[in-house]
């Protein structure tokens, strides 16, 4: 079986997972939110800011946060006050349906609304998986550069919706807004870019309501490059990351639980 077959394997194999447990959790009223950005984006802050305006509106909500090393990320958005559990991944640069699943029994709150899962910091990986979302957002900063959207055109087509980060520094960073916009409609023409702003709370209250707008159905808007329904195509996307998923190791759920709430 030569390289791509494989990797078109595993893919098939985390698409069918995740329709499964897509159907699982809409079915005792979950949505999952997954959020795909580059390191350095400010979406931890970010996702914090929105855990935190749930609470205070009496949402319930809650968050896996995944990294490669530490669980940094997860004791800060623990300070929201909701449940929050951190998924170290031992170096694997995306989460997989497998992983989202091995953390929810015997951990998920009955009563949640809403999942977020913040995604390993990576545009490449992540979005060749399917993790069971209802939602999936692109974050992008001001300080990326406008063309970002064309050098990574498989996450930001494959985005219900597009947000902007840190727009506190668009002038300094000589950010064109405008330039960047008409590249997210040439991958995903029709997706809706919300602007945003830890520092200052701009976005945090659309994006809740993003969030809850996709538990009453699948979201209205159809990227050409939707992670579900299901495919094995994925586009044709490489999955160019220089290991071969089929040898990546199965336990990156290895037992650092480290249950943040």
């Amino acid at each position: 079986m030569c390289r791509s077959d494989v990797t078109r394997a595993v893919l098939a194999k985390n698409d069918d997972l995740a329709a499964r447990l897509r159907g699982e959790l809409t079915g005792r009223g979950v949505t999952v939110v997954n959020l795909l950005s580059s390191p350095g984006s400010g979406k931890t802050e970010l996702l914090g800011r929105v855990l935190a305006r749930a609470g205070e509106r009496g949402v319930p909500v809650a968050a896996l946060t995944a990294d490669l090393a530490t669980e940094n990320d997860a004791v800060r958005l623990a300070r929201s006050g909701a449940p929050v559990q951190q998924v170290l991944t031992d170096g694997l640069c995306h989460l997989e349906a497998r992983q989202v699943r091995a953390r929810l029994d015997g951990w998920l709150p009955d009563d949640t609304a809403v999942l977020f899962v913040e995604n390993v910091g990576n545009l490449v990986c992540p979005a060749s998986y399917d993790l069971g979302e209802t939602l999936r957002i692109v974050l992008m900063a001001v300080t990326e550069g406008e063309d970002k959207p064309l050098k990574y055109p498989t996450a930001f087509g494959s985005a219900h919706l597009v947000v902007i980060t840190k727009t506190d520094l668009a002038g300094p960073a000589g950010f064109d807004e405008a330039a960047f916009r008409a590249h997210v409609e040439r991958v995903n023409p029709g997706v809706e870019v919300v602007r945003s702003c830890a520092r200052t709370g701009d976005g945090v209250d659309t994006l809740l309501e993003q969030a809850l707008a996709a538990r009453t159905g699948t979201p209205a808007h159809h990227p050409p490059l939707a992670p579900h329904p299901h495919s094995h195509d994925h586009a044709g996307t490489p999955h160019g990351h220089g290991h071969d998923p089929a040898g990546a190791p199965q336990g990156h759920g290895h037992g650092h639980r480290a249950t943040v709430s």
